[in-house]
């Protein structure tokens, strides 16, 4: 195989049209904000004009872009905001009485006619907290009947709104409506058929569900809506687009306007050698805009973006203001109310502090305030909107290009939010990372953007043309490709801030899986891009777990799962340790900050916390208890080889952190601890042609992804047959999307498959895994950003999305980079 080195120059010397293969063009989802896990903004479709823009929670935050060519509109982003009118209110918005029972009512508990005078009566929403909800309920089923009057109207879609925690079926009339698995964090829209529509009565109805809670969070409630048809402007029409390229820190898209093109990119400027940049929560939003005749033509380009992006519900008033400050024309908007750090959770979005969209006055834009509905007519047609706050709020801004010829203009417009304070850690609440000390403003930071605008776009194209190449040559196009779509996503799902104690802390927050914060679990997969890139980053996520046994709040002897429920990290929420998990985990992670900065003094600061979780591993991390691992969606588990592996290198890793730091006997002990470990494993895990899930059990076989850190640290304690013996045996079992995580079920985890390809070191072999990974990335029908758990049969995702775990594709780039050292 070619090196490295002489493969990326090859790569460095191809033109761009052929390196641009190396780039993305296609991706679930399409990131244009991400920042942190509140302010991200997202495109769930190929067009950009099919589509409302949406928080990656899927919840709109709306993006509107029109291009105004001699006097003809044609949109290129977004579509106007989706409006609702209530014909049955939800227990959040009007609280109704309605009868439930909490054990099984056998069968027709659904029909209308269904005698339900023995139940409770209880008013919604249900839930298991108290502070929010109505009627507690904590037991594992929960049967509703709601009756309700309903007077014919004219309904342009029937719109069930249903929230559910966990799995929920609805019934109207006794007939099956919806049946909605998982759990969702907010009431949720869905649109119902026309014969649905014709089975709700003039007169009286009832609504039945039944909702299961499967553990953790609990809620029930349901309401009907009508989905308002929105305003037609006879003028508008759909701009064509014509590509789209997601570099790691940039979407590009291109568009044909009538006789004009639009290139429009998106650039968040996630740069992590450099941590005051990267921390800036700006976005540059860039037109360039050139004639495609070779005439002359007058163009204009909007903005409209929604105060939706400040709030976490559409029911909640905004306050929304116009000024000019440092070269800039500024629209703010923001909630009233202002919660800061109120609220805790999973499908949450912010609702404290302020968003920016400011664009610098050389530029002459127009700025005003409207409301969401006179948004694409205060542009496209005579729709004249005045200043206005309450519950619908859009920040308008045109720019005017003048008369564009064949040479492209290029303009750009802001994007910027002040959350003031990011996380509360341990009771204190913290400032962002940019404004650490409290001395920086963000209309300073929208200033300083604006001035460093076209060095900042330079070294961002830059970086994302090195970084595809790195990946290339490390992987392939379609391994690249990945990366790309991974970067930003694995970045911005962290919060970066300082701790009390001065240290750096990078926090992670667990989406659309329980909304931990700083999951020990979730910092493992994703740990190589920040092993890459900047291993202090790393420590960001690890320096918060030490704290947190170290102060003597966690007094367990092993490592804590989570520091609490995003954006409060006050402490452990998740119900259940993970002894062996986390343990191992951390002191994997140290071993690897050690291997990439050729030091061990960030262990050495830790070093009694490691001693003391090491010989936890020792004790216990063999032959492991039935526990939960890191793949706990598929439940306990005893004698789990794969964590094992895991306890093994770690053990294999804290020697080596002894060896760097001088101290042999301690090396000695370990060392040989795990040598014996290694050959107990290959006993009790043989089944022949592979090695088992299950110590015991030859007829089952799982992922040993963990395996790949006694390769990247060269602990060298697994004879390579281990490695071969395994990945010959993986290439048997693949299905269509990729290849199972183990023998119990058919999904999987891709960053854990790219970390099990890692184990190979034949490019065929790596291609034959990853390949499926790709298709699933881009042919999977679930249109959301990356989820890491998906269906190796359909590509559908089974759970969790835009999480940091994809940070883990990196794998193979960091290999390659400590290979090359």
């Amino acid at each position: 195989m070619r090196s490295t080195l002489k493969y990326a120059c090859l790569l460095a010397g191809m033109c761009v049209s052929s390196f641009a293969h190396s780039q993305a063009t296609k991706a679930p989802a399409y990131p244009l904000i991400t920042h942190n896990p509140y302010f991200s903004v997202w495109s769930f479709t190929d067009q950009l004009n099919e589509s409302t823009t949406v928080h990656w929670t899927g919840k709109n935050q709306s993006l509107l872009g029109l291009i105004k060519v001699d006097g003809v509109t044609y949109r290129f982003m977004g579509q106007q905001p989706v409006t609702y009118r209530t014909l049955v209110a939800s227990g959040e918005e009007q609280p109704y009485t309605c009868k439930y029972t909490e054990t099984d009512p056998g069968a027709n508990w659904e029909k209308s006619d269904f005698n339900d005078s023995s139940w409770k009566n209880g008013t919604a929403p249900f839930g298991d907290d108290a502070k929010q909800v109505k009627t507690v309920w904590t037991s594992r089923h929960l049967w509703v009947r709601r009756t309700f009057s309903f007077v014919k109207t004219d309904v342009n879609k029937l719109i069930l709104r249903l929230r559910h925690d966990d799995a929920a079926e609805v019934y109207l009339n006794g007939e099956k409506i919806n049946v909605s698995e998982g759990a969702n964090g907010d009431l949720q829209p869905i649109e119902l058929s026309k014969s649905v529509l014709s089975k709700l009565k003039d007169g009286e109805n009832v609504l039945a569900m039944h909702c299961e809670n499967t553990g953790g969070g609990a809620w029930l409630d349901a309401g009907f809506a009508d989905e308002v048809k929105p305003a037609a402007y006879k003028n508008l029409k759909d701009a064509k687009q014509i590509g789209v390229l997601i570099t790691a820190t940039r979407t590009v898209y291109k568009f044909n306007a009538g006789d004009a093109s639009l290139e429009l990119a998106f650039t968040s400027p996630l740069l992590m050698d450099n941590l005051s940049l990267m921390s800036r929560p700006v976005t540059y939003i860039t037109y360039k805009v050139r004639s495609t005749d070779g005439k002359q033509h007058d163009v204009q380009v909007y903005l409209g973006a929604s105060a939706d992006i400040a709030r976490n519900k559409p029911t909640q008033e905004v306050i929304a203001t116009k000024s000019t400050a440092n070269g800039l024309n500024i629209l703010k908007a923001g909630t009233k109310e202002q919660p800061l750090l109120k609220k805790r959770g999973d499908d949450l979005r912010i609702d404290w502090g302020y968003m920016y969209v400011a664009a610098p006055t050389a530029e002459n834009a127009s700025q005003y305030i409207s409301n969401d509905d006179e948004a694409i007519g205060s542009f496209a047609g005579a729709i004249k909107p005045a200043a206005t706050n309450g519950t619908s709020v859009m920040l308008n801004t045109v720019i005017p290009f003048g008369k564009v010829g064949n040479a492209p203009v290029e303009k750009f417009v802001e994007l910027g939010y002040d959350d003031i304070y990011s996380v509360q850690y341990f009771g204190k609440n913290l400032r962002p990372w940019w404004n650490k000390d409290g001395k920086k403003t963000i209309i300073g930071e929208l200033q300083q953007a604006a001035a460093d605008y076209k060095r900042i776009i330079a070294k961002c194209m830059a970086f994302d043309d090195q970084m595809s190449i790195k990946a290339a040559a490390a992987g392939g196009e379609e391994y690249a490709k990945l990366c790309a779509i991974a970067y930003r996503q694995a970045i911005s799902a962290h919060a970066l801030v300082r701790s009390p104690q001065g240290d750096i802390l990078f926090l992670s927050k667990e989406n659309f899986s329980n909304g931990s914060i700083n999951t020990v679990d979730v910092t493992y997969p994703s740990a190589p891009l920040f092993l890459v890139y900047n291993p202090n980053l790393l420590k960001g996520m690890l320096n918060g777990i030490f704290y947190y046994s170290e102060s003597g709040k966690f007094a367990k002897p092993w490592a804590a799962h989570d520091l609490g429920t995003y954006p409060l990290a006050n402490g452990q929420t998740y119900g259940e340790d993970m002894p062996v998990e986390e343990s191992g985990n951390m002191v994997l992670l140290t071993a690897a900050i050690a291997k990439a900065e050729g030091n061990a003094q960030y262990a050495k600061k830790h070093w009694k916390t490691l001693t003391q979780w090491v010989n936890f591993l020792v004790e216990d991390g063999l032959d492991p208890k039935n526990q939960l691992c890191t793949d706990d969606f598929a439940g306990h588990l005893a004698r789990n080889a794969n964590l094992s592996l895991k306890a093994i290198n770690g053990i294999a890793g804290y020697a080596m952190l002894a060896n760097m730091l001088g101290d042999k006997a301690t090396y000695n002990k370990y060392n040989a601890i795990a040598k014996d470990y290694v050959n107990k494993w290959m006993q009790m895990a043989d089944a022949g042609d592979h090695y088992s899930l299950v110590f015991g059990k030859p007829d089952t076989w799982s992922q040993k992804y963990n395996l790949v850190w006694d390769k990247l640290l060269d602990l060298d304690n697994f004879p390579k047959e281990v490695y071969t013996k395994e990945i010959k045996y993986y290439l048997t079992k693949q299905n269509e999307f990729g290849l199972p995580l183990d023998s119990r079920k058919t999904y999987t985890k891709s960053d854990w498959i790219i970390w099990t390809a890692s184990l190979t070191d034949n490019p065929q072999d790596f291609k034959a895994l990853i390949d499926p990974i790709y298709k699933f990335a881009t042919e999977t029908p679930t249109r959301v950003p990356l989820n890491d758990w998906h269906e190796t049969t359909n590509g559908k995702q089974v759970g969790f999305q835009a999480r940091s775990v994809v940070g883990g594709y990196f794998m193979k780039v960091l290999e390659e980079k400590w290979k090359n050292k």
